[in-house]
């Protein structure tokens, strides 16, 4: 029996927003957007990792009630959720596109555990840790 994680799903204020946010200022690329009713299959990749997709879903029916919903999108924009990570072959030259595409950072790029790394947040307050991979 093959298994393995095919999605990983962040909470999203606005899907659009973070549609955009991920495709033109990160690079990643749509892989599914299908909708029914209200509720929207949202997913991207990594243009460089196929098998493995970023779900970007809003807290909300059919899957959560208003007052859940509410204290997700809560959590999210305080930046309580864990981070992500993307691995990088060259952390600054990776930060440095993605600044001129807009991206705004909450940790400078800094050499330390024999690597790299820098951090942002996506518009919804999720964070995340660009990793420069060792050589």
């Amino acid at each position: 029996m093959t298994q393995g994680i095919e999605t990983v799903g962040l909470y999203v204020r606005d899907q659009e927003e973070a549609l955009s946010f991920y495709v033109d200022k990160v690079g990643f690329r749509v892989h599914t957007d299908v909708r029914n009713g209200d509720y929207r299959w949202l997913t991207v990749q990594h243009p460089e990792q196929p098998s493995f997709q970023l779900g970007l879903f809003r807290p909300g029916p059919p899957v959560h009630d208003a007052a859940t919903a509410q204290a997700l999108n809560a959590l999210v924009a305080k930046g309580a959720m864990p981070s992500l990570v993307l691995v990088v072959d060259d952390c600054r030259a990776a930060c440095e596109r993605m600044q001129k595409a807009g991206v705004e950072f909450t940790q400078e790029p800094v050499e330390r555990y024999g690597t790299v790394d820098a951090g942002f947040r996506d518009p919804s307050g999720n964070g995340w840790k660009i990793i420069q991979a060792r050589r």
